[in-house]
């Protein structure tokens, strides 16, 4: 996936300008920065939730725009940060959602699996008969990522996936985001405000300021001291292991 220029206003206010970059498939990448960067509006450009004023974004050597709604929602999926489901549903049920750009609401036995598997993923086959608004914001923003992963799409967008999660539940999160990688060959783009948690499991780290771009590399080429400074205007302290980032602290 190409992204190329991209820029996005509101009124006088420039929220994205002239971002580029290339995601590379089957790693995950995490995007960072401070509150306001742009990095959920980029997000949100690439998945087609917002608008881009100009620019461009190439997916499988076709333009975003070009691609029909029902063949791209099972190629990439996207959860953002605010999901509001007004009707009564379990969490099996809602998990199902994600089947529909295959079978609708006639779900098959293959629908049946990758729901059920899904549902397992995500430690909730004790809850998959609870309805989602009986549930706690950390067992509901898990089963959303259930329904995600049920979509079963080569890229996965996540929007601070780790929201409402405790500390067990947001490293395990992380865990099985890594693994959606590198067990099922999955591009994972993430927008992620821990630190530590975006060096330990990406492969790649794009850091957002003021609506730009400031640097997408590597891991270990972007998590410096320097860098970390100029984003956050923090000093930051970087334990390294073999050239990796492991622990970060300020």
């Amino acid at each position: 996936m190409k992204i190329k220029l991209l820029n996005k206003s509101y009124g006088s206010n420039k929220i994205v300008e002239d971002v580029s970059f290339k995601l590379p498939r089957g790693k995950v990448i995490s995007f960072i920065g401070p509150n306001g960067a742009g990095k959920s509006t980029v997000l949100n450009i690439i998945t087609r939730l917002v608008k881009k004023d100009s620019g461009e974004i190439e997916f499988d050597n076709k333009k975003m725009e070009k691609w029909k709604s029902n063949e791209l929602s099972k190629r990439l999926a996207i959860l953002t940060q605010t999901n509001n489901i007004t009707m009564k549903l379990t969490v099996k049920e809602l998990v199902s959602f994600g089947r529909f750009p295959y079978s609708g609401s006639n779900l098959t036995k293959e629908d049946h699996d990758k729901v059920y598997e899904a549902i397992k993923y995500m430690e909730l086959l004790e809850l998959e008969n609870r309805f989602i608004d009986e549930l706690s914001g950390g067992q509901r923003q898990r089963a959303y990522i259930a329904m995600v992963i049920a979509q079963d799409t080569d890229f996965v967008f996540l929007d601070e996936p780790t929201n409402s999660l405790d500390i067990y539940h947001s490293s395990n999160m992380m865990k099985i985001l890594r693994r959606l990688c590198d067990e099922f060959g999955k591009t994972v783009i993430l927008v992620l405000h821990e630190i530590n948690f975006a060096a330990t499991y990406s492969d790649y780290i794009g850091a957002f300021k003021d609506g730009k771009l400031y640097k997408f590399d590597e891991v270990s080429k972007v998590i410096t001291s320097e860098t970390l400074k100029e984003l956050y205007n923090v000093d930051f302290s970087i334990k390294m292991i073999n050239g990796k980032p492991i622990s970060i602290y300020y």
